[in-house]
């Protein structure tokens, strides 16, 4: 008996309606990706000292899911539908028709947090370092959310687990949005949280924001060869997808902090273990 392809799971994109107001999947993994994404961040804050303290972080929340909305919409527009909504300005309002941008929200997140930053006169690095390991966490929320809504599927696969999705024709495709899920979400948190809970690592400001670009950069350049491109788009510059051109600058960024902290790392001057122990105990004399 043939079990292939899958059929993609009927699974109904509100959770909950109440009257008018309907609780969707996709609006619970912002919130639950938020929420989340907030108290652990106030717990590296913690574990970093000094600041950023915990309560600098609460206070930033707010200004970061002003970035998420503000620039994952315009980020949105800008980058993949800027002509239609040109024709249609009002539109650009309408957020609950979908069509929200990860790299737009990322843009609009660093606005906020550079401002942030500013006006309270705190480390930029330090601050994008605590900031950094939260995020896959929304985007491993939010992939599945869009794998609930039959969006942004893969490309045409005859691979065992490819899924029938409803409105993409009678062909089985790649499920890109569990592969998303997977690499920007689960692998990069681990490999960030294991770094995070290094001290060598947290002395270097800026190591783990670029470990965070570079991470997502490659995750996302690499499941976009599984993903369909956007029907309006479709490939760019050959075999490029979108996706995979805002991706670039990432990577490049991203290596950039990383070698900048390895050279900072080593014009640190390193002090002798004999000269700590002597340091220790003239602090411990009567």
């Amino acid at each position: 008996m043939d079990l292939f392809p899958l059929t993609f799971p009927a699974i109904d994109p509100v959770l909950v309606e109440f009257g008018p107001l309907a609780i969707r999947w996709y609006g619970l993994a912002y919130l639950v990706g938020i929420l989340a994404g907030w108290r652990y961040a106030v717990y590296l804050a913690r574990l970093y000292g000094g600041r950023p303290t915990s309560s600098d972080v609460e206070s930033l929340v707010l200004w970061v899911t002003f970035g998420i909305i503000l620039g994952g919409r315009l980020g949105y527009v800008l980058f993949y539908q800027w002509e239609a909504y040109l024709q249609n300005p009002l539109s650009i309002l309408a957020v609950w028709h979908g069509g929200m941008s990860f790299h737009g929200g990322l843009l609009g997140v660093t606005a906020a947090i550079v401002i942030f930053a500013w006006k309270r006169e705190l480390p930029l690095l330090k601050l994008t370092d605590i900031v950094a390991p939260v995020v896959p966490i929304g985007l491993f929320f939010g992939r599945l959310a869009n794998f609930i809504n039959g969006e942004l599927w893969g490309r045409v696969s005859d691979a065992p687990w490819a899924i029938v999705f409803p409105g993409a024709g009678d062909l089985p495709r790649h499920p890109s949005q569990l592969y998303e899920a997977f690499l920007e979400g689960l692998v990069l948190f681990i490999i960030l949280a294991v770094l995070a809970h290094k001290p060598s690592i947290r002395r270097r400001p800026g190591m783990i924001t670029g470990v965070f670009l570079l991470g997502y950069g490659l995750s996302r350049i690499a499941a976009e060869l599984f993903r369909e491109p956007d029907a309006f788009l479709g490939f760019l510059f050959g075999r490029l997808t979108m996706g995979q051109i805002l991706s670039l600058p990432m990577v490049l960024l991203g290596i950039l902090l990383i070698l900048w902290g390895r050279i900072r790392a080593s014009r640190e001057p390193r002090r002798h273990p004999l000269a700590n122990s002597i340091g220790q105990e003239e602090r411990n004399r009567p």
